[in-house]
């Protein structure tokens, strides 16, 4: 027994010198797999292909295996759409327009894309989208009549029905979302948070049922500056990123740090690299301190949870999607790219 509370005593120290370790990037390859003249701000990785939703009306999906590339051309009457937020479930693809009219569609039966809401109004502009599960999902828009623009599906994307205001916050003056990345949304189980241009993070605990708003210190006193991505590596730890795409170079109060679920954010490397991002994301098994953010300046890499961040690329970007812990897909003006992190 004496001999078994040693072994046991040993093995708890050692478990409790054991930190978390990084996966260390030094470098980046980038090999483009779909080139075209397109604005393509919003992909999804979906069962070995990478869906993706662009402007022009233009939507489509690579296979990841074979390279073959499918696209089609979505319009509404005279109508090209202007594609900014994609989402998925287990069985249908979903893409959002972002202006007047907003318009969602859906996987169809017949194989083509099903209208399955639509919003008109001088004012509607949708910015993200994003499921919880097979059934339920949501998407968010810019500030109508007092509140943020939420929409919700409890059908599996079937039908949708916009949250009334009175459900909701009080939006702050000219409130919205940038629709940058379809990042500004993230997700952990039942919990949700949406990151708006005021620099808010407004959170529901139950999938959108009810909401509350947290402040942070980032950039939010003019129309370009604000949260443009957040991620969650879990119900507590979220990184937010963003900035003034106006002022690319300024590198002051646009990226932040939460440990408590969203509730207070603190300054990452604030006045150091990077300024201006458009999509961060957190790296598959990195322990929550690998994070790669994107822009137009190039991509960055950061290793200890946001405190200090490396250039790895001059490539222009607007978002990106993990497939693991060492490869990421792309996309931004023009094309869609495969990133090899080492």
């Amino acid at each position: 027994m004496k001999y078994l509370s040693v072994i046991i005593g040993l093995l708890f120290l050692v478990s409790c010198d054991e930190k978390p370790k990084s996966l260390q990037f030094k470098s980046v390859t980038i090999d483009t797999i779909y080139e075209d003249s397109l604005s393509i701000r919003a992909i999804e990785l979906m069962d070995g292909s990478l869906a993706f939703a662009a402007d022009k009306g233009t939507f489509g999906s690579v296979d990841l295996k074979k390279g073959i590339v499918r696209t089609k051309v979505q319009t509404y009457d005279s109508i090209l759409p202007q594609f900014r937020a994609v989402a998925h479930t287990a069985t249908d693809f979903f893409m959002l327009s972002v202006s007047n009219p907003a318009l969602l569609y859906k996987t169809g039966d017949q194989g083509d894309m099903e209208l399955v809401y639509k919003e008109e109004d001088e004012k509607v502009f949708y910015d993200a989208m994003k499921f919880w599960n097979d059934k339920e999902g949501l998407a968010v828009g810019d500030s109508m009549d007092g509140c943020m623009s939420i929409i919700i599906t409890r059908d599996g994307g079937k039908t949708w029905r916009k949250i009334p205001c009175s459900a909701l916050p009080k939006a702050s003056e000219g409130e919205g979302a940038f629709a940058a990345s379809n990042t500004n949304i993230d997700m952990i189980g039942d919990n949700t948070w949406l990151a708006t241009t005021k620099g808010n993070i407004y959170y529901s605990p139950d999938k959108g049922k009810k909401w509350e708003v947290f402040t942070t210190p980032m950039l939010k006193d003019k129309e370009t500056e604000g949260i443009y991505s957040i991620a969650f590596f879990d119900s507590k730890l979220g990184v937010a990123i963003g900035g003034d795409y106006t002022k690319p170079e300024n590198k002051n109060a646009n990226k932040a740090l939460t440990k408590d679920g969203g509730k207070t954010w603190q300054l990452l490397a604030d006045g150091k690299e990077p300024g201006y991002m458009s999509c961060v994301q957190f790296v598959p098994n990195g322990a929550g301190l690998d994070m790669v953010a994107v822009g137009f300046k190039g991509i960055f890499y950061s290793g200890d949870m946001g405190a200090n961040w490396e250039k790895l690329s001059d490539e222009r970007f607007y978002t990106l999607r993990f497939l693991n812990d060492s490869i990421a897909y792309a996309a931004g003006s023009g094309r869609i790219a495969k990133l090899t992190f080492k």
